[in-house]
């Protein structure tokens, strides 16, 4: 969903950063040169930026995503506890501009203990494990909408309206996000249900 915003780190550029986060995953460090880092920058988080570290070279593929500014790194472990923390601690900056982009990241870096809500703006973003028909295929899309605001509050929260995957079934939601980045969801809406797509809750 950020592919396009994403800067490549080869060299000593990716070296260093690595030597910051490698200490703070729980996992097997990252060697640089055989792990490709790409960040780019959170516009919600002044300041601070994502990246996300893959290496290619084991099967499967080993992957890790922190958000990090200057000594600060903040690993991302799937639960909503870290970017609730750094949201007081940042803090948070959601404006008309960029409260549709913390939307997507939150749920694209957020899941419950069931699994998780995958923001759906066209076909293409749902995870087919087949192909539907194309009859199937066009009456899904004309169902889903981009993310968009619906109102903004007085109290600096905003509603979005939103299309979401959650296990083999569609469906239409509210997007409320308080001033402190809190998200909540209302008035869902089932669409389409018993959907042959990939199941989200054996992996990340």
């Amino acid at each position: 969903m950020f592919k396009d915003a994403y800067k490549k780190l080869e060299g000593d550029e990716a070296a260093a950063l690595l030597a910051r986060i490698n200490p703070v995953l729980d996992l097997s460090a990252f060697t640089p040169g055989a792990a490709a880092v790409l960040t780019h920058d959170l516009s919600f988080y002044p300041g601070y930026h994502f990246v996300e570290i893959t290496d290619n070279n084991i099967s499967p593929p080993k992957t890790a995503c922190a958000i990090y500014k200057d000594n600060e790194v903040v690993p991302i472990t799937w639960n909503n506890e870290p970017l609730y923390q750094l949201n007081a601690r940042a803090p948070i900056t959601l404006n008309e501009s960029n409260i549709t982009a913390y939307v997507k990241f939150f749920f694209t870096y957020v899941r419950g203990r069931h699994g998780r809500f995958m923001i759906a703006e066209n076909v293409d973003d749902i995870e087919w494990r087949e192909d539907p028909p194309p009859a199937a295929r066009k009456a899904i899309a004309k169902m889903l909408i981009p993310v968009s605001i619906k109102e903004r509050r007085a109290d600096g929260s905003y509603v979005l309206g939103a299309c979401m995957m959650f296990r083999d079934s569609l469906f239409a939601a509210d997007v409320t996000v308080a001033a402190d980045g809190t998200v909540q969801l209302s008035k869902e809406e089932l669409l389409v249900e018993d959907m042959p797509v990939m199941d989200d809750t054996l992996g990340q």
